[in-house]
């Protein structure tokens, strides 16, 4: 009973624990937020709730171990550990607070792994497993359309480098007298070329040639074109997996007469109707 309510999700005592769960990790991320606020000093009511919700965490860690029919394999796995990060930072503050004053910036960081908490949330999403399924059948194509993108970025930076840096001194009478450019070497030219192929534009770095604007808008009309591929690799594979669990021979539902059902559905998924 305690297992099917910690672990399954498809019972109402399930959904309950989901959802007291999901509000707790909330709530706790917003305490880590505010902890790093200008002014905030240990102790007091955010000091007080962060120990309720360590304790609350723990209790369920605990829980998970006593119900799982494998705890040890439960214990080393990824959210096995993930359940740990979330507690360990807390209970480390208690040996560290009173250590020398250099300790306390130590502290602070190990304490901002409590973030990971929010990672807890995956374990609540239903569709994790379809979208983790279609982007690792897309994974090839994804790896090709990263390599282009790697190679635009290597060329365009190696590119603009030339023609910002190199080339205004080569042209130069005096190269002294050239004013120093922001793209100083290839590695930062790159990440020009990556800002501005994702279209972020930071503004830091800007090309100051003629040359150097005409590529930098190439390569952002090309970002443009670029940044819709992934999304629609996984797409596509997202659509194929649905038609793929549909049965076409399942009943229609008696309430809303749609059909298209997956293999294992019990229930229509437009109106909850019993199939």
């Amino acid at each position: 009973m305690m297992h099917d309510v910690i672990f399954e999700s498809d019972t109402p005592g399930g959904w309950a624990f989901d959802v007291a769960l999901l509000l707790t990790i909330i709530c706790s991320i917003v305490v880590v937020a505010l902890e790093t606020l200008p002014g905030y000093t240990r102790g007091g009511l955010l000091y007080g709730l962060e120990w309720i919700l360590t304790i609350l965490f723990t209790i369920e860690y605990v829980a998970r171990l006593v119900c799982a029919r494998h705890p040890w394999r439960y214990a080393f796995s990824f959210w096995g550990v993930i359940d740990l990060l979330s507690i360990l930072p807390t209970y480390a503050g208690v040996f560290f607070a009173d250590s020398k004053a250099h300790s306390f910036v130590i502290l602070r960081s190990i304490r901002l792994l409590r973030a990971f908490r929010v990672l807890k949330l995956w374990r609540m999403m239903d569709d994790a497993d379809e979208l983790s399924q279609a982007i690792w059948k897309a994974r090839h194509k994804i790896i090709v359309f990263l390599i282009v993108v790697l190679v635009a970025v290597t060329v365009s930076g190696t590119l603009m480098y030339f023609i910002e840096h190199d080339l205004p001194m080569m042209l130069a009478d005096d190269p002294d007298l050239v004013p120093p450019s922001k793209f100083s070497s290839i590695p930062q030219s790159m990440y020009w070329a990556i800002v501005t192929m994702t279209t972020v534009g930071y503004g830091d770095i800007v090309p100051q040639t003629t040359i150097g604007k005409f590529i930098s808008a190439t390569l952002i009309l090309l970002g443009y074109s670029l940044i819709i591929v992934p999304s629609g690799f996984v797409t596509a594979e997202l659509t194929s997996s649905t038609r793929t669990a549909a049965d076409p021979d399942a009943p229609r539902c008696p309430r809303c007469t749609s059909d298209g059902h997956r293999k294992e559905a019990v229930y229509c998924d437009r109106c909850g109707e019993r199939l």
